[in-house]
């Protein structure tokens, strides 16, 4: 009700400048082109600082409106800093904005045409070139630093104690896969990707390959330091990690990294959020075909005994792409062993 109500009176607020500015040409034409021009003017002015306030707030209502609807805290370490960085912006922008657009609507109003004033003109200011190109230089500077110290942070290698992790992007899914107990994962060859039984043509040959698992979904440890070994399988994606506030592109035959930290376990996430059915989420980041809209896969953040548990219930990719030979049947007419045991017995 109350968001109708706002349109409402914003639709109003523009039926009534609608009507002033009709009034305003139809006493131009009775009062002259000089007399029109400086009621114009006055109007104008008075305009002016009518949106001035309007707009500031509105742009204090649409915070308020929405702060409460954001992603809330960040779930991973690294995420932290890039809030707080993301937050002096926020608040160097705000103040900059709100300092500039009231001395323009103010300015506007104040210095409107009048009987005796001039307007002063000039083309050239040193002073004031200098200062409004070298302070936002400086700051955007700084600002700039702090973002490259937080890529370098996320995108360098990730400490020994890592867990590793691979996620690939295709047309439409994404592919996850997880080194067994050695830790490590095996070799792939693109030439060998089979849809069926080896979507990320993985070298049977390797022998590193024989206990990995693949998954749709993303399994990490909770306050355990992981890392994302990125690519893609045709073109272009991007694994985003809205909620770590992380994000890094998946390039076709470039693998890219990046690592984190989270601090919060799904089943905490729902109890802070509220929200019994929260998931963190795993998106497509970049534009990458008609089925972009659909490529997400849950991320799950569970404890370390959670994780070894699902790791050792799943099958890996080696056993799917090699199923056990089943027994050979027996030929027709040869009684089954325990039916042969049985006549045995009763001839005794």
């Amino acid at each position: 009700m109350s968001g109708f109500l706002a349109v409402l009176v914003v639709v109003l607020i523009f039926v009534v400048i609608f009507q002033i500015a009709k009034a305003s040409e139809y006493v131009s034409i009775l009062k002259g082109e000089k007399k029109s021009r400086e009621q114009s003017n006055r109007i104008n002015g008075f305009l002016m600082i009518v949106f001035l306030v309007l707009g500031l707030i509105g742009v204090w209502w649409c915070h308020d409106l929405f702060e409460g609807r954001m992603l809330g805290e960040s779930a991973s370490v690294q995420g932290d800093g890039i809030d707080s960085l993301i937050r002096v912006t926020f608040i160097i922008t705000m103040i900059v904005f709100v300092i500039t657009q009231i001395l323009l609507f103010w300015f506007a109003f104040k210095f409107q045409e009048k009987d005796g004033r001039k307007a002063f003109y000039f083309p050239h200011n040193n002073k004031l070139e200098l200062i409004w190109t070298v302070i936002p230089a400086i700051v955007l500077t700084i600002l700039v630093a702090f973002g490259i110290r937080h890529w370098l942070r996320i995108t360098s290698e990730a400490p020994k104690d890592s867990m590793i992790v691979e996620v690939t992007g295709k047309q439409f899914n994404w592919v996850v896969r997880y080194p067994g107990k050695d830790g490590q994962l095996g070799r792939r060859n693109f030439k060998l990707i089979d849809n069926a039984i080896n979507p990320l043509g993985q070298d049977w040959a390797d022998s590193l390959n024989t206990d990995d698992v693949i998954a749709p979904d993303l399994h990490v440890v909770v306050n355990k330091n992981v890392k994302l070994i990125i690519g893609s399988r045709d073109v272009v994606h991007d694994v985003g990690l809205p909620h770590f506030r992380l994000k890094m592109d998946a390039v076709p035959g470039i693998p890219t990294t990046l690592w984190l930290t989270p601090k919060y376990t799904t089943a905490e996430m729902r109890k802070k959020t509220g929200n019994p059915d929260f998931v963190y989420e795993l998106s497509c980041d970049q534009m990458c075909g008609a089925g972009h809209y659909s490529m997400k896969a849950n991320i799950i953040v569970e404890t370390q005994a959670e994780y070894d548990a699902w790791v050792a219930s799943q099958p890996t990719q080696f056993a799917q792409a090699h199923p056990a030979p089943a027994a050979p049947a027996a030929p027709a007419g040869t009684p089954a062993v325990a039916d042969t045991a049985k006549t045995v017995a009763q001839a005794h």
